[in-house]
């Protein structure tokens, strides 16, 4: 029980961190956030904390439920699934970008 509510408030921290950083800025193109990335912990969040104030006991059943390991699996999964897919549209991003400014240029030297 006490275990339970330890990981509770841990989650809790953790994603209320996470959420106070959505609005951060990049540092430079190398560190570029994310911030899409949180919104599936941030839904989850506040699902949690609106049962949690409705009903103690059935926030701590989801606390346990989110750390078992089919949904653990599940969440890796699609974080690291995400990431390729947001990579692959900055790549994509920068190919279009690398065009536009081609074609721009091609004018301005004829």
């Amino acid at each position: 029980m006490l275990q339970s509510r330890a990981l509770a408030v841990a989650l809790i921290l953790l994603l209320s961190t996470s959420l106070s950083e959505v609005g951060a800025k990049a540092i430079s193109k190398r560190h570029v956030r994310r911030d899409w990335l949180i919104i599936p912990d941030s839904i989850a969040f506040y699902m949690y904390e609106s049962v949690n104030k409705v009903s103690p006991k059935a926030g701590q059943f989801l606390a346990e439920a989110v750390q078992t390991p089919v949904i653990l699996e599940i969440r890796n999964f699609l974080m690291k699934e995400t990431s390729k897919i947001s990579v692959l549209a900055e790549q994509l991003m920068e190919k279009l970008t690398g065009l536009w400014k081609k074609k721009e240029e091609a004018p301005a030297q004829q």
